[in-house]
C-alpha cells in the first residue's frame, strides 16, 4: 500500500504542473503534522512555490487545497493558515491502510539480510576498579537499545564491549588490597565481587588523601605532595612491573579482575544486556603503542626530549596529545587506536562503529577519529561518537573515588522493592501467585528504570528520581506496562480464537465510519514505521519511547470513552478488537526495542 506522504507528493506535483505549469521532483516536496490548533491530517508548507505561482500564500494554498480535494481521493477537505495548507485525510484511508498493516508480521520493522549493511556498537565499558553505577546503567541501557533499533531498520548489529582492565586506576585497587587487605576476598566479607574491589579503590583514596595532607602540612605544595606521596609512587611501580609482566602482580591482577567479572556479570544478567563479543585494554593496548611506533616512523607523531611521544592537532583545531609517557606506558589514547584497528581487522565490512560513551570524553573520541585518519585508516570518516549526558541524583553528582555512586546493584534492589510496595498498594497482584508476583515485581522495576532513563534525548543531562519512574499514571514504564496488560485483559475476554482473522479480512474494510478517538489511534499506528527509521537514523532510543507513550496514552483515552466488547455492532466491535490487538502488539515491539519486557496480567 502506498504511504499517504506518497500520495500527496505525486498529486501535488500533478496540482503544480497543472495549475502553474512547473515541474518539480516529489522528493522535493515535503509534509509534516498539522499543528494541533488547527484542522488537518498533514500540512504541506506553500512558501517554496510562491514564486512561481506569481501569488500569494493563501491564495497559492488554496488553489493547491481545491485540486487535491477534486483530484486526490484520500484528501476530504483542507484549509490554509498563511502559507500552511493543511490536508484532511479522508476516513477511508486510514482504514484500508491499517487493514493493510495489521496482516503484516512484524508491522515496521526491517529484517536484515547477509547484505545489508554491518554496524558494531560499543557500550559498558568499564572499569575492573568499581562496581558499575547510574551512569554506567544509562550507557547500558543507551547501547543496547541502539543496538536494537538499528536491528530493526534492518542493519546487521555486532554488540561489543571493552574492559578497562588495566592501567593506574585498576592498581590502585590492587595496591590497597595488597598492602591493608589482610586476605580478605568477596566470600570471606559477603561481598559482591565488583563491590568488594570498588572498597578498596576507595580505600585507596582514603589514604592517598591522608599522605597528601601530612606532606602539605610539612610545608609541601598540594601539587608536589600529589607526586610524592608514597602510595602514588608504589602504583606507578606497580604499573611499570604489570607492563613488564612481573609474575606476581599480572598474579594479583588476574585474581582480583575475576572477582568483578563475576560481579559484573550478574548485573548485566539484571539488566538484560548481552554482548556478541568483549574486548579487553590489556589484549589492545600493545597494538596501540606499536601503531603509534609506526606514526613515529612515518612522522605522524613526534617525540619531546623527556621520551614521551605526541600528536600535534593544533592545525586541526585543537591541541598536542601524549601518547606514550616518558616511562613509556601507554594512556587511554593508546589502547582505543589498537582496538580499533582490531575491530576493522576482525570486520573488514563494518560500515560504521559507534562508541556510546558520555559527553565529557567528547574531545577524546575528536582526537581519536583524527588520529587514526591521520594514521591512514580510511574507516576512520564512518566512526561516532554517541554522546550522551550525565545522570545527576536529586541531590547531585556522584563520585565514585569518594564512595558516593549508587551503584548499579543498590538501585535496582531498591527499584523492585519500590515497585513490590507500588502493586500492592494498588491492589495490582490480585489472583497471581507469590511467584508470579515476584516476576511482575522485578519486571515494573526494570521496566520503570530502564524507561525514565530512555525517554530523555542521550545528549541531555538528566536527573533519575525512582519514585517519579514508578508512577503508574505518569509518563513512566509502568503506565505503558499496564495499558499493555489492560489490552491483554480485554483480548483474553473477546477470546483469542476470533483474533487470527481481524484486520485481515473484509469486516474491518467494511468499516465506513470511525470515531476521533479510533483515527488518533489509526494515524498513531500508521506513524511506526517512520518512527523506526528516525530513531535508528539519529541513534535515539527517546524517539520509540516517547512515540509508545503516546500510543499507549491514546488508547487509554479510546478505552474510557468507546464501546468495545459491549459494541452491539458486530463489524464495529471485531474493528476495534483488532485495534486494540494492533496497539498492544506495537507497544509489545516499541518496549522491546528498549529492552523492556510488558506483562499479559496486571
Amino acid at each position: 500500500m502506498k504511504w499517504i506522504e506518497s500520495i500527496l507528493s505525486e498529486s501535488t506535483a500533478a496540482a503544480l504542473q497543472s495549475l502553474f505549469n512547473t515541474s518539480i521532483d516529489v522528493d522535493k516536496i515535503s509534509f509534516q503534522k498539522t499543528n494541533p490548533e488547527f484542522e488537518g491530517d498533514i500540512t504541506l508548507v506553500v512558501f517554496p512555490f510562491v514564486k512561481v505561482s506569481k501569488r500569494s500564500p493563501e491564495e497559492t494554498g488554496k488553489a493547491i487545497g481545491e485540486f487535491l480535494v477534486s483530484n486526490c481521493t484520500e484528501v476530504g477537505s483542507f484549509n490554509v493558515v498563511k502559507g500552511f495548507l493543511n490536508l484532511v485525510i479522508r476516513d477511508a484511508y486510514w482504514i484500508n491502510s491499517f487493514s493493510a498493516f495489521s496482516s503484516q508480521n512484524a508491522f515496521g520493522i526491517v529484517h536484515s539480510e547477509p547484505s545489508f549493511p554491518l554496524v558494531m556498537i560499543e557500550y559498558s565499558s568499564p572499569n575492573t576498579n568499581k562496581p558499575l553505577h547510574l551512569g554506567h546503567i544509562r550507557n547500558n541501557l543507551l547501547g543496547f537499545a541502539v543496538a536494537n533499533i538499528l536491528e530493526a531498520t534492518g542493519k546487521r548489529v555486532t554488540k561489543v564491549n571493552l574492559v578497562n582492565d588495566r592501567g593506574i586506576h585498576i592498581c590502585k585497587s590492587m595496591l590497597a588490597w595488597k598492602k591493608w587487605g589482610n586476605g580478605e576476598t568477596p566470600e570471606s566479607s559477603g561481598l559482591k565481587g565488583d563491590h568488594f574491589v570498588g572498597k578498596y579503590y576507595v580505600e585507596y583514596d582514603r589514604r592517598f588523601k591522608e599522605e597528601v595532607a601530612k606532606l602539605v602540612n610539612a610545608g609541601m605544595s598540594k601539587e608536589d605532595a600529589e607526586k610524592s606521596a608514597p602510595v602514588h609512587k608504589e602504583i606507578q611501580e606497580m604499573l611499570l612491573k604489570w607492563e613488564a609482566g612481573d609474575k606476581e602482580v599480572r598474579s594479583l591482577w588476574k585474581m582480583m579482575n575475576d572477582w568483578v567479572y563475576e560481579g559484573f556479570a550478574e548485573t548485566y544478567k539484571d539488566l538484560g544486556v548481552s554482548f556478541d563479543k568483549i574486548y579487553y585494554e590489556s589484549e589492545t593496548y600493545l597494538l596501540g603503542k606499536k601503531a603509534v611506533e609506526e606514526g613515529l616512523k612515518k612522522e605522524v607523531f613526534f617525540k619531546k626530549p623527556d621520551g614521551s611521544v605526541w600528536v600535534d592537532l593544533t592545525a586541526d583545531g585543537l591541541d598536542q596529545k601524549v601518547l606514550l609517557r616518558a616511562d613509556g606506558t601507554s594512556v587511554y589514547m593508546t589502547q582505543d587506536i589498537g582496538t580499533a584497528m582490531l575491530r576493522y581487522s576482525e570486520f573488514p565490512d563494518v560500515s560504521s562503529m559507534i562508541y556510546t560513551v558520555g559527553n565529557e570524553q567528547e574531545y577524546h573520541f575528536k582526537v581519536l577519529f583524527l588520529i587514526l585518519g591521520k594514521l591512514g585508516c580510511e574507516w576512520a570518516k564512518n566512526c561516532y561518537h554517541l554522546s550522551y549526558g550525565m545522570v545527576e541524583l536529586p541531590d547531585g553528582k556522584m563520585k565514585s573515588r569518594e564512595g558516593t555512586v549508587v551503584d548499579a546493584d543498590d538501585l535496582i534492589a531498591e527499584m523492585i522493592q519500590t515497585a513490590k510496595e507500588k502493586t500492592e498498594e494498588l491492589g495490582k497482584i490480585d489472583g497471581l501467585s507469590e511467584e508470579d508476583a515476584g516476576v511482575l515485581y522485578r519486571t515494573l522495576a526494570m521496566g520503570a528504570l530502564k524507561y525514565f532513563l530512555l525517554k530523555v534525548d542521550p545528549k541531555k543531562k538528566m536527573v533519575f528520581n525512582p519514585k517519579e519512574s514508578i508512577d503508574f499514571n505518569g509518563h513512566t514504564g509502568p503506565f505503558i506496562q499496564y495499558t499493555h496488560a489492560r489490552i491483554r485483559s480485554v483480548l483474553r475476554k473477546a477470546g483469542e480464537v476470533s483474533l487470527v482473522s481481524l484486520g485481515m479480512t473484509g469486516e474491518v474494510r467494511g468499516v465506513v465510519e470511525i470515531k476521533p478517538l479510533e483515527k488518533a489511534l489509526l494515524k498513531r499506528i500508521h506513524d511506526f514505521p517512520a518512527i523506526v527509521r528516525e530513531a535508528g537514523g539519529e541513534y535515539n532510543p527517546a524517539v520509540i519511547a516517547n512515540y509508545v507513550y503516546h500510543l499507549a496514552k491514546d488508547y487509554n483515552h479510546f478505552y474510557h470513552e468507546v464501546n468495545i466488547l459491549k459494541e452491539p455492532d458486530e463489524r464495529l466491535r471485531n474493528f476495534r478488537l483488532s485495534l486494540s490487538k494492533m496497539v498492544s502488539d506495537l507497544i509489545h515491539q516499541s518496549m522491546t526495542m528498549l529492552g523492556i519486557s510488558v506483562p499479559e496480567r496486571m
